[in-house]
């Protein structure tokens, strides 16, 4: 009997919140971008070829992933694991190890030369092109208007 009083009031609740909307998005773009810029560097000498020519592709791409490294540090930020034994009151062993994981998109190389007994790639990062590549794949947007029906 109880239930017969509820039932009117919920449905009236219930037709009170289910109306039909519409909702308009609209992407928002960041006032300004950063320009990022990372230097790789790779020795000539000790790249494991018999040639010189093998050498200096070698140290080139060597360079070029240096450089990245250093970018997905800055993009992502450097993990760090330490860990120290002391013995006897004495400090035994220390030992730290660092990792980077990320994925860098839109880098481009702004030079690439031997300089002594290195070879150089320095790389740069313009975050509006990186922008521009993640709102293909996932468009941050803000709303604008809603509309009810």
């Amino acid at each position: 009997m109880r239930w017969l009083v509820t039932l009117p009031l919920l449905v009236m609740l219930s037709a009170c919140v289910s109306h039909d909307r519409y909702v308009q998005w609209q992407t928002e773009t960041p006032e300004s971008f950063p320009t990022l810029k990372a230097v790789g560097y790779a020795p000539l000498e000790s790249q494991p070829a018999k040639q010189q020519s093998q050498k200096v592709l070698m140290a080139m791409q060597a360079s070029k992933i240096a450089a990245y490294r250093e970018l997905a540090e800055q993009v992502y930020g450097q993990q760090l694991t330490a860990s120290s034994q002391v013995r006897d009151w004495l400090l035994s062993d220390d030992s730290i190890q660092a990792s980077v994981s990320g994925v860098i998109r839109g880098a481009r190389v702004v030079k690439s030369y031997p300089a002594g007994d290195h070879y150089v790639t320095e790389l740069e990062l313009d975050f509006a092109q990186v922008w521009a590549l993640y709102q293909q794949q996932n468009p941050t947007q803000r709303v604008k208007q809603v509309m009810y029906f």
